[in-house]
């Protein structure tokens, strides 16, 4: 069996299900669930003996340790961080206890555990760390993408957490030898995204009748994954990737902001058109862009192809409908989510930049 952290998020959410829908393999699933760890996410499993679920922090050092000796699991998927930008630059200090604290503790738990294990149980046990682009900072337009070897240049409070739970990461291998790999990946779509993030919240707000902010000019670019192919990827590494490698994920599909905006409008006149018959589009509204946006991220994703054969199967616009088609589906998963402190931080975070 594996254990999974972060596993009632967004990304770790997919994870389990697409783990489980294709191998009998059990996971041990712990979450803390905070305001974007969600248990409806995970609804489908609730009778399925393979998804145990546990509430708990990595950073609780004694639980870890003890799931880890129950269970004896042979590898860990590390999906668990705070991982919101805008969130990060209106009360770092949450990400910092998660993303750095929280990885080290549970690194060292982890250490503790492996350092225990014997023979080919300990030879074949792998610690899998799930991070993100953001680490290396930001790109000029004709800058060539990231690849693996790029200098970490973070720029927000996520990212620079992010960068250092990296850091430890590669550093309990190369200090202690504990079998590492981490994975890298660029901005991820697709079912069960907490409508905080564009895509999500363009959908949200769009079939709501409400405006739908877009940043500074709406210029900034990224590469887009579908989060099913992320999935299929972190399953790849996992399995065959090299111990101490990072390997980028990526989609192979740099879009604008505003382009994805659109193309979201586009989707929903098609697939559930406004009452009075105008465009969702009317509902775009520029606002105040975030304090030191990055402008590009790109993932340069030919590592994973050359050396394990990964490469996404979606393009943007395969993913973009599936994704849509899902959000129309599930409105009741919408409404649930969107309690109380979701909307606090919407009025916080939009209203007040669209003022």
């Amino acid at each position: 069996m594996i254990l999974v952290t972060g596993g009632a998020g967004f990304i770790g959410a997919n994870f389990v299900l697409e783990w489980l829908s294709g191998s009998n393999e059990p996971i041990i699933n712990l979450d803390a669930l905070t305001y974007a760890g969600n248990r409806e996410n995970l609804e489908s499993l609730d009778e399925d003996d393979r998804h145990i679920f546990v509430e708990g922090d990595i950073g609780d050092f004694t639980l870890v340790a003890k799931l880890l000796s129950k269970y004896q699991p042979r590898g860990i998927i590390n999906f668990a961080a705070e991982s919101h930008v805008d969130k990060s630059i209106h009360g770092p200090e949450e990400f910092i206890q998660t993303n750095v604290v929280g990885t080290f503790r549970l690194l060292e738990a982890v250490r503790a555990y492996w350092t225990g294990l014997q023979n080919d149980i300990k030879q074949n046990f792998r610690f899998l760390h799930v991070s993100t682009d953001e680490v290396y900072g930001s790109l000029a337009k004709d800058a060539p993408a990231f690849n693996e070897t790029h200098r970490y240049e973070p720029n927000s409070p996520y990212s620079a957490t992010k960068a250092a739970s990296d850091h430890l990461v590669r550093a309990y291998h190369h200090t202690y030898g504990l079998p590492v790999l981490t994975t890298n990946c660029s901005n991820n779509y697709g079912p069960y995204h907490f409508p905080e993030k564009l895509i999500p919240l363009i959908i949200v707000n769009a079939l709501a009748g409400k405006p739908l902010p877009v940043y500074g000019d709406g210029q900034q670019i990224r590469d887009w994954l579908y989060v099913k192919d992320h999935c299929t990827a972190i399953r790849l590494v996992l399995k065959a990737g090299k111990v101490g490698e990072v390997y980028n994920i990526g989609g192979w599909n740099e879009k604008t902001n505003i382009d994805i905006v659109h193309t979201v409008c586009n989707l929903l006149d098609e697939r559930s058109s406004r009452a009075d018959g105008k465009s969702y589009r009317e509902q775009v509204t520029y606002v105040t862009d975030r304090p030191g946006h990055d402008r590009r991220y790109a993932i340069d994703a030919s590592k994973i192809e050359r050396e394990l054969g990964w490469k996404p199967a979606e393009t943007f616009e395969t993913g973009i409908r599936k994704t849509v088609q899902w959000y129309l589906e599930n409105q009741s998963w919408v409404e649930n989510v969107q309690s109380g402190a979701y909307r606090a931080w919407v009025q916080k975070n939009y209203l007040e930049r669209t003022n």
